[in-house]
């Protein structure tokens, strides 16, 4: 399952998506056997809950790469129509259309080509684009933009478009494609493990479940500290502080023994707590190693921008949204401290996602909300039909 066929990347995206929605009702009905696929769970959503939004969040985002260059094709042929009336022949309505075209004018007094201004707006539009509304946010957001478009590879201005289009759909997909291997590899093994494992028991677990990269000594020691720090609050997720030169991989093995742990427990809030920390386990496995090449490649690819800078410029702009309930970084980093102390400089444009020191924290809010709305993830999102029919569908 956990082997993603070739197609498209939205193709890939739903396949991944639907893995997930399997690995985690799985998973949910281990540590709470009164969950129901309909009517969800009110113990606290695993890793895997998550996950499934967070890769149809990711999907969004090779839609808008796809519409994008969708309008790049368009646009060969003869000038696009104003912004309105291509944003119109799209679909794009309320504040997705408005922070669309408050990008593609902004670009616009940057230098950049109606044409080209107007696909680098369709392209951030699958974003929450609600934090474009503060003028500081617009202006850093146009600026690093126009920069990446100027610095693109390419002579003509619509191939630069596409090189950003291009570099947005490959870190997404590559990144998406990288944690379902990883962590929905090891979650697939774990459950084809587990049957054939008579009287599970989390010491059978660390003893006899292996991983590679794992290292038995190392997710026992892992195990017995985490279970003794159930009662803090949030759960302890300081790992590269607490375990020096671990493996990652050995804490997602004693996040299943953690999982066992808490199937066990005969109270909900003893349960949840050991939950939240199996997925803390699984998340930094997924952040400190699966993920971080994709935002980080060790060289730039051909016809591609930076793809840490082009985080960068879109990092303001990132929500998660958990089935009813919808997280934002925006609100988020509206919360912390003024890292420049400048006020002409929103917070949200001080941040880099694709740093592992920036995404971490803010990940640990988002899991949070979750926690306080446990059935909420259990809404699921509408699936993406396939790459092309999707853009042609949102086109017309």
């Amino acid at each position: 399952m956990t082997g993603v066929p070739a197609g498209t990347p939205l193709q890939q995206n739903r396949f991944i998506t639907e893995g997930y929605t399997r690995l985690a009702r799985t998973l949910q009905e281990l540590v709470d056997p009164e969950f129901h696929p309909t009517h969800g769970s009110q113990a606290t959503p695993g890793w895997f809950a998550f996950a499934i939004h967070a890769s149809h969040e990711a999907g969004k985002g090779m839609l808008g790469a796809a519409i994008a260059r969708r309008i790049i094709d368009l646009a060969q042929g003869e000038p696009l129509p104003s912004p309105a009336r291509t944003y119109d022949r799209m679909g794009l309505t309320g504040t997705a259309r408005k922070g669309a075209e408050q990008l593609s004018e902004a670009l616009g007094g940057h230098g950049l080509p109606q044409d080209a201004a107007t696909a680098l707006g369709a392209l951030a539009g699958a974003m929450n684009l609600e934090p474009l509304g503060d003028p500081r946010t617009l202006w850093a957001t146009a600026h690093r933009f126009a920069r990446l478009f100027f610095q693109a590879p390419g002579i003509l201005p619509l191939d630069k478009a596409e090189s950003l289009a291009i570099t947005l759909e490959r870190m997404l997909n590559e990144g998406n494609v990288a944690i379902f291997t990883d962590i929905g590899g090891a979650a697939l093994r774990y459950l084809d493990w587990r049957p054939d494992t008579g009287g599970v028991t989390p010491e059978r677990v660390l003893s006899d479940f292996t991983l590679a990269g794992a290292k038995p000594d190392e997710s026992q020691h892992a195990f017995t500290v985490l279970q003794g720090l159930t009662h803090e609050k949030p759960a302890p997720s300081d790992f590269a502080r607490r375990f020096p030169g671990m493996s990652a991989m050995s804490l997602v093995v004693a996040g299943f023994a953690l999982l066992e742990r808490a199937r066990q427990c005969p109270g909900p809030a003893a349960r949840d707590a050991l939950i939240q920390v199996a997925n803390n386990c699984f998340a930094w496995r997924e952040q400190a190693d699966a993920v971080q090449p994709a935002f980080t490649p060790p060289e730039r690819l051909p016809g591609e921008i930076s793809r840490a800078d082009l985080t960068l410029a879109m990092t303001p702009l990132l929500r998660l949204e958990l089935g009813t309930v919808t997280w934002n970084f925006a609100d988020y980093a509206a919360t912390q401290r003024d890292r420049d102390s400048n006020p002409l400089t929103s917070k949200p444009t001080e941040y880099n996602w694709a740093l592992l020191a920036d995404r971490w924290p803010a990940i640990l809010t988002a899991f949070e909300l979750g926690y306080r709305h446990p059935s909420a993830l259990w809404t699921l999102p509408a699936p993406f039909t396939s790459g092309d029919d999707e853009v042609r569908r949102r086109l017309g």
